[in-house]
């Protein structure tokens, strides 16, 4: 693992080293990291396994050259701390990688200090790492691990047929936070309702980890994965990879009031909300008599957890149906990053 190297040479300290040293090793509390003085790092495994996932946030693809640079920090590591969820694990540390144009203060410090406040909220702390300059966009990478009670990580391999189709929070927000950053539709018509383009926009900018329902879809999930290109395409990957098809009721993917009055209104299709993007929600396929326990657990934590529809045998691509039942045409089902 390798480690942000405080000094390498302690009586000739390069702009890096201090960089590190002011922002980032007061971050880093864990003794694994080892203050950030050496180039690698020890994670006690304590018996379990370690679940290992990797994330990068690039300007102008992830986020906007615009955003505040605390939502920024935010991002890069929720994202990340949103696919521990969905495999069951807890969080247990992670690495950072900055490729920065610049090293001001005025963007550094808002962005180490709220990586510190989320490492701290959710229990994930800096390990180490490495920093970089870049000439072109900026660009954050963060490599996640957690933990989890031996052979039980969630992967998305065990969906069977009968299974409920269960997806946390609501779906569509993200892309449409983005659309309202960009003045798209949803930009016009929301003109008047600041209050409802805040909430879009900070869904787009801020996702919400599922993490304190880890245990929950490791209790009960055959299989699981979180929604971060879009909910149509990750599902068609889940089915691709348990070998199943799905049959989706449009009608019953959580929307939030916003987002079911932009649809109702005509201002944006279904379809820009199941293709869109960034939700961090946590998809999961559950056998039938274990889909209330998750949903109990989800209410007793706080957050909604609705079935949207079924695993069936085959192997075509999942289809997606009206309320009158019939099968909708989806042109796209998630973002590219290409």
């Amino acid at each position: 693992m390798v480690g942000l190297t405080l000094m390498a040479d302690p009586y000739n300290p390069s702009a890096e080293d201090a960089l590190i040293a002011r922002y980032f090793k007061p971050l880093a509390t864990d003794p694994g990291a080892l203050g950030l003085v050496d180039d690698a790092a020890i994670l006690s495994s304590s018996g379990d396994d370690i679940v290992v996932t990797t994330d990068a946030v690039v300007e102008g693809v992830h986020y906007l050259a615009t955003d505040p640079p605390d939502t920024i920090a935010r991002k890069a590591l929720r994202v990340n701390l949103s696919d521990l969820a969905a495999k069951g694990a807890v969080p247990a540390g992670f690495v950072l990688t900055l490729a920065l144009r610049s090293k001001e203060d005025s963007w550094l410090r808002p962005f180490a200090d709220a990586l510190g406040e989320d490492a701290k909220t959710f229990a994930c702390p800096l390990l180490g790492g490495d920093t970089v300059s870049t000439p072109g966009p900026q660009m954050i990478s963060i490599t996640a691990f957690g933990r989890v009670p031996k052979g039980r990580m969630v992967g998305r391999t065990g969906a069977r047929a009968g299974d409920r189709i269960l997806v946390t929070g609501t779906i569509g927000d993200a892309a449409l936070g983005l659309d309202v950053l960009t003045g798209g539709a949803a930009a016009a018509a929301l003109a008047s309702d600041a209050a409802a383009r805040d909430a879009l926009v900070s869904r787009y900018r801020v996702p919400q980890p599922r993490n304190v329902l880890a245990r929950a879809v490791r209790d009960h999930a055959s299989a699981a994965m979180d929604v971060s290109d879009g909910l149509a395409g990750d599902l068609t990957k889940l089915c691709a990879a348990s070998g199943v098809s799905a049959t989706i009721d449009v009608v019953s993917v959580p929307l939030s009031a916003t987002a079911a009055s932009l649809v109702a209104r005509n201002v944006v299709c279904v379809e820009t909300l199941l293709a869109g993007g960034d939700d961090y929600e946590v998809l999961c396929t559950v056998p039938p008599a274990q889909s209330d326990a998750l949903i109990a657990a989800g209410r007793a934590a706080g957050v909604s957890v609705a079935a949207i529809g079924t695993i069936v045998a085959g192997r075509e691509r999942p289809r997606f149906l009206d309320g009158q039942g019939r099968e909708l045409t989806l042109k796209r089902l998630s973002y590219s990053h290409f």
